[in-house]
């Protein structure tokens, strides 16, 4: 752990120059007394490092040196593509990995280069999460992604609505989508979707299996997103609503139920209204889902779901009359 982080305090001093103490002991999550300990160890080995004092000293290296210590593990290679989502490389316990990586590939650039590479870095953050999203816990992340990497086999305990199952699986592959983890596995011959915060437990096996050749992580996804997609769509109505109310379906319908309703639509009438079919999971859902359009929607079929919109209309009705 020691070697590692004083490879990661000579990148640091080699890329930024002249650094304060403190400064290095917040970017190593460190104390002041351990940099200077360091700095002594490394002043040791041979590095020419030095302390300057006053209010604009530091701690820097001597002009013109540079480490060769700039190649990557390939653990940092890894992690070099989670560079965008560095809160992705922690999940996958990959965090320091990355910094370090991060400061070998600046280390090996030239200084307007590095530069502006630093800009970039300083002016664009990706924040992947949608708004009001509360990270789900997911203590189980880290083992599974070590799995995932050595392609070893994983006993796991996963959490159904109803009760756990056990559950041997091959990991394939780890999305993260819209903040939650997804591990993609083997189950017998089955590759299914396994949402991480609902695994209570994961244990590596000592069994290692090998990937099928023809597994396109990202491919597969696709197809299985527009799979459950289509699933969750059980039930349907006909409906009137105004052309111009069409847009507003995307406010209250799943993408895919929208791009059903659009491939549905009639041409308007001739006072602008059309007829598509809307899908949703439950008739409860749909009612709420087309409450939203207002006047500008009207259920045609089924006869049941119109009158249970039109008592909910009546309601509201009364309520505003008071």
């Amino acid at each position: 752990m020691r070697a590692s982080r004083l490879v990661q305090l000579l990148l640091l001093l080699q890329t930024r120059g002249r650094v304060t103490a403190p400064e290095l002991a917040a970017a190593l999550e460190v104390s002041v007394r351990t940099v200077y300990r360091d700095v002594e160890a490394l002043s040791e080995a041979g590095v020419p490092v030095y302390s300057e004092p006053g209010r604009l000293g530091g701690i820097r290296l001597v002009d013109g040196y540079r480490t060769r210590l700039t190649g990557l593990t390939s653990e940092e290679a890894d992690a070099v593509l989670l560079a965008g989502l560095p809160g992705a490389a922690a999940d996958l316990g990959l965090g320091t990995v990355l910094a370090t990586a991060q400061l070998k590939v600046l280390a090996a650039l030239p200084p307007e280069l590095r530069g502006r590479a630093t800009r970039v870095a300083e002016r664009v953050h990706i924040d992947v999460p949608g708004w009001f999203h509360r990270p789900e816990e997911t203590p189980t992340l880290a083992t599974i992604a070590d799995a995932l990497w050595h392609d070893r086999r994983l006993q796991v305990t996963y959490g159904r609505k109803d009760r756990e199952v056990e559950r041997l699986l091959d990991p394939l592959g780890l999305v993260l989508k819209a903040g939650t983890w997804y591990l993609v596995a083997r189950h017998r011959h089955d590759i299914r979707s396994y949402r991480v915060g609902r695994i209570t437990v994961a244990e590596q096996t000592d069994e290692y299996f090998t990937r099928p050749e023809d597994f396109d992580l990202a491919a597969h996804w696709a197809e299985a997103q527009e799979g459950f997609a289509q699933s969750m769509l059980r039930v349907r109505a006909r409906c009137r609503v105004r052309a111009d109310h069409i847009r507003l379906l995307r406010l209250s319908f799943e993408p895919a139920a929208v791009t059903a309703a659009l491939a549905s639509m009639s041409e308007p009438d001739a006072d602008d209204w059309v007829e598509v079919e809307l899908a949703s999971e439950s008739y409860p859902v749909l009612v709420h889902s087309i409450l939203p359009l207002g006047a500008g929607a009207e259920i045609l079929d089924p006869p049941e779901l119109r009158a249970q919109l039109a008592a909910i209309a009546a309601g509201m009705a009364d309520n505003y009359r008071q």
